[in-house]
């Protein structure tokens, strides 16, 4: 017994591992966390949507991103500038503009009519066109030196959406999905919110999967009742047969993909199939807004025929993200911010479609303990030029601005009550902290418990990431 005892202990001392070892092993292998056995180099990775660890301990689980197609106006929402006032329709002798209209364009600064106001105790001075969104000042991060440079809407676009300039490159919310996956099986992980008077400009890049699996490429809804159509089956099908018939094709799918292994666009097809016999319910319920009290509906102000429509999709948002959708992103129409024109009339208009909603949205969430774990943004390609457009013909307008406007955050780990980043004396340029494209996007991995460098996929050309060749730094000043 003796001899047995001391080979046992000479065969542990002698080995590259201890007890405490063999027994951390036992511990991991029982708790499911021992590393798997190295897969062979040759076989295909297979993806799904289930949810996944993130590098680090997130502070959001979700996002809801409203982007406003067109560039909204710094100047006459976000950024007060005395400047503007002070020489209201005088040349500009300071620095040059690029103009994307140059046959309309012009050096006299312009100074909007509304009003800058503090707002919450904060006291972060918003325009007289936002009065809704002033009475959540307090909970939002106002980033007032966002900048991508590139003049155009829709490099502009894309530069937000996908982090390069070019079409084809995988969306934000596809590689959020791509990275964390979904927390629920009955509705997508990426829904997409469009407006109902058009598709927004680049369309479907605006959610395309570019080079990741179709798996993770935007849903959209209709813009319109049915959200989603084609959910129920025909009265013949309905029942018994309709879950026959699904499991027989489940079973046909599956031993076809067994003979097709690492067949990501086929997996996809079959995974879609599956979900939307889930979706039957779970969509409609989801969707369904007349669940909601009249006090909630008339808060996202479903009670006033211009704020109806987008208020509507503000809180299928909400519905959505309590349910377990990762990423939901709501467009406003083609260009419906884009005021090389008119700039009197249609801002006002835009601002009174979206002011109120956008504000319960926030308010919302925070009433029921969401917004901590939900990121919610507004934002879009751009902002507007401090001098008029149009002088001449006297449709007073603003040209594109790309080099610096402004943004807004809130919950989600970000702080409220906060400005940050300045852009020059008359809101031309940013020059102070300046948030480019991909600092926004690192900030926004960081926020979701993400490194963006191990967020990333094989190509036949090398490893595709979000971030790529850019120096992009998390903003933490902006960070609970």
């Amino acid at each position: 017994m003796k001899d047995s005892v001391s080979s046992r202990r000479h065969f542990l001392a002698t080995q590259s591992f201890s007890l405490g070892s063999l027994a951390l092993a036992w511990l991991m292998e029982r708790d499911g966390v021992a590393a798997a056995p190295a897969k062979p180099t040759l076989e295909r990775p297979t993806y799904d949507l289930k949810p996944k660890q993130p590098h680090t301990e997130p502070r959001a689980r979700a996002m809801i991103s409203m982007f406003m197609q067109g560039g909204p106006s710094h100047v006459d929402l976000f950024d007060p500038k005395p400047e503007l006032s002070k020489y209201h329709m005088q040349d500009y002798s300071g620095g040059d503009f690029k103009f994307d209209s140059v046959d309309q364009a012009s050096r006299k600064l312009f100074a909007g009519p509304w009003k800058f106001r503090p707002r919450g105790e904060c006291g972060t001075e918003l325009s007289d066109l936002l009065p809704h969104l002033g009475t959540v000042a307090d909970d939002i991060c106002l980033i007032r030196s966002m900048r991508t440079g590139v003049n155009n809407h829709g490099q502009s676009i894309l530069a937000l959406q996908s982090g390069v300039v070019l079409p084809g490159r995988p969306s934000l919310g596809s590689w959020m999905t791509y990275a964390l996956g979904s927390e629920n099986d009955d509705l997508p992980a990426f829904m997409v919110l469009r407006d109902p008077a058009s598709l927004p400009v680049e369309g479907v890049y605006n959610w395309s999967n570019g080079f990741l699996p179709s798996l993770f490429q935007g849903t959209v809804a209709r813009p319109t009742e049915p959200r989603i159509a084609n959910l129920d089956p025909p009265p013949h099908m309905q029942g018994k047969p309709q879950e026959r018939f699904l499991a027989y094709l489940e079973q046909i799918n599956r031993e076809h993909l067994a003979d097709r292994p690492g067949e990501n666009d086929l997996a996809a097809r079959i995974a879609s199939y599956e979900l939307a016999a889930k979706m039957q319910s779970a969509a409609k319920e989801a969707f369904d807004i007349s669940r909601e009290t009249k006090e909630t509906q008339e808060m996202y102000g479903l009670n006033r025929a211009e704020t109806k429509e987008f208020g509507s999709r503000c809180l299928i948002a909400r519905r959505l993200i309590e349910r377990g959708v990762r990423f939901v992103q709501l467009f406003t129409a083609n260009q419906e911010w884009d005021h090389h024109s008119n700039i009197l009339t249609s801002l006002p208009r835009v601002c009174l479609k979206i002011d109120q909603p956008a504000a319960a949205l926030v308010r919302d969430l925070k009433e029921r303990g969401l917004l901590d774990t939900t990121l919610v943004h507004w934002g879009g390609e751009m902002g507007r030029l401090p001098v008029v457009q149009n002088a001449a013909k006297g449709s007073i307008g603003r040209d594109h601005n790309t080099y610096g406007f402004s943004h807004w955050l809130s919950g989600g780990g970000v702080k409220g009550g906060l400005t940050y980043g300045a852009t020059d004396e008359i809101g031309h340029k940013a020059v102070e902290n300046v948030v480019m494209h991909h600092d926004y996007h690192a900030t926004l991995f960081h926020l979701f418990g993400l490194d963006p460098q191990r967020v990333t996929f094989p190509r036949a050309t090398g490893t595709g990431e979000l971030i790529e060749a850019q120096q992009a730094r998390v903003v933490r000043e902006i960070l609970v």
